[in-house]
């Protein structure tokens, strides 16, 4: 068992000039209801470290964490989920702005983990997102959320589908689940080595 990310909720920042001086930043990016928070508390293994809701498009700010110790500049950045959110559509529209000025102008953006819902499968959102990712240069880690919500008997020919329409191969996609604990040491070194080379 690997330890908990010695990570703490630094600030939330509704634009990019809001946010301190930091060293580095490792951005979580996915669709609403991909479990973005679900997978932070889990990597810092605490519960109500970042605010989750059955409701999709509950985080609504840049939500960064910092990785201890205290004052390192090196970041974990929540994002607004893409899509769905039970929000009007200037919210949304504000949203997007907000998302796309951070990853586009944060001079300290070093890559960013690229959430997919792994009982749903890339969407067409999702496919776009990585088309804009590699459009602006940004390199990304493919991490397939809810593995506990594939049966296993299904789950061979999920992960052939998933890695098929990613166009990837099955070892570029780490498989996650916060609910059996599954991937997530894995996960907790890949952010560890981010950050250390």
């Amino acid at each position: 068992m690997s330890s908990p990310l010695p990570i703490r909720f630094l600030q939330s920042a509704s634009r990019l000039d809001q946010l301190p001086n930091r060293q580095l930043e490792l951005a979580v990016v996915g669709r609403s209801n991909v479990g973005k928070s679900s997978l932070i508390n889990a990597l810092a293994n605490r519960k109500k470290l970042a605010k989750t809701s059955k409701t999709p498009g509950a985080t609504q700010l840049i939500n960064v964490y910092e990785l201890d110790p205290e004052g390192s500049g090196n970041w974990l950045v929540d994002l607004p989920g893409y899509g769905f959110a039970k929000a009007p559509k200037a919210e949304m529209e504000r949203w997007r702005k907000m998302i796309e000025e951070y990853l586009l102008e944060s001079k300290t953006l070093g890559g960013v983990i690229l959430l997919i819902d792994s009982a749903v499968g890339p969407t067409a959102l999702d496919l776009q997102t990585i088309e804009w990712l590699d459009h602006i240069d940004l390199p990304y880690q493919f991490i397939a959320t809810k593995e506990d919500k594939v049966r296993s008997s299904k789950r061979g020919a999920r992960k052939n589908d998933l890695v098929e329409k990613l166009e990837v191969e099955k070892k570029d996609v780490l498989w996650v689940s916060v609910m059996t604990g599954s991937g997530i040491p894995q996960l907790r070194s890949v952010i560890l080595d981010f950050f250390s080379n």
